[in-house]
């Protein structure tokens, strides 16, 4: 357990050092360059590993950062709303990457939780195939060799069912009243 809190606040902390190095590169190279999508992999763990809350927030410190870097960097613009504007496609595009993440991570498990129940149930049934002729006299049942078992070794050697045998109330009575120990 303590481990796990280890790894995660060291992932936290490369996620949020790397959105950074991507920053000064941004503000290193200027405008002429783009780093734009390299943003994304520290936006993907987030999502991943910390759910859709750390990936939106993520996505809001990254669009900062990028605004930040190309502010800083001397491009200039002929209004401010083209920057408004990048950034804002920058922030719309962060989060919409961070949800669908997210997202197919939820879907994932999902999946990956149906198919551990879904080979647990398998794994506990044993099909038998076809029709099973019986005896109507003694129920015996005719195997595919063609020969004849009891009920109860049949289904044993067919599946993990094991038997113990008893009586129910009716033939109990009827047992009991043929022995006459009740009249």
């Amino acid at each position: 357990m303590e481990m796990q809190v280890y790894k995660k606040t060291f992932l936290l902390l490369i996620i949020i050092l790397s959105i950074f190095i991507l920053g000064l590169i941004d503000l290193r190279t200027g405008f002429e360059l783009n780093f734009f999508v390299f943003y994304f992999i520290p936006l993907c763990l987030a999502a991943l590993f910390f759910g859709i809350e750390l990936g939106i927030a993520f996505s809001i410190i990254c669009a900062l950062v990028w605004f930040f870097a190309d502010k800083l960097s001397g491009h200039i613009y002929s209004s401010n709303i083209f920057i408004v504007w990048n950034t804002l496609i920058r922030l719309s595009s962060f989060v919409l990457i961070s949800w669908l993440v997210n997202k197919i991570n939820m879907l994932y498990q999902s999946e990956k939780r149906k198919t551990a129940d879904l080979q647990k149930a398998v794994s506990e049934i044993k099909i038998l195939e076809s029709f099973l002729s019986i005896c109507c006299v003694c129920k015996k049942i005719r195997d595919k060799e063609g020969g004849w078992q009891h009920i109860e070794s049949y289904i044993s050697s067919h599946s993990a069912t094991l038997f113990s045998h008893g009586y129910c109330p009716e033939c109990a009575m009827k047992a009991m009243t043929e022995a006459g120990l009740i009249k």
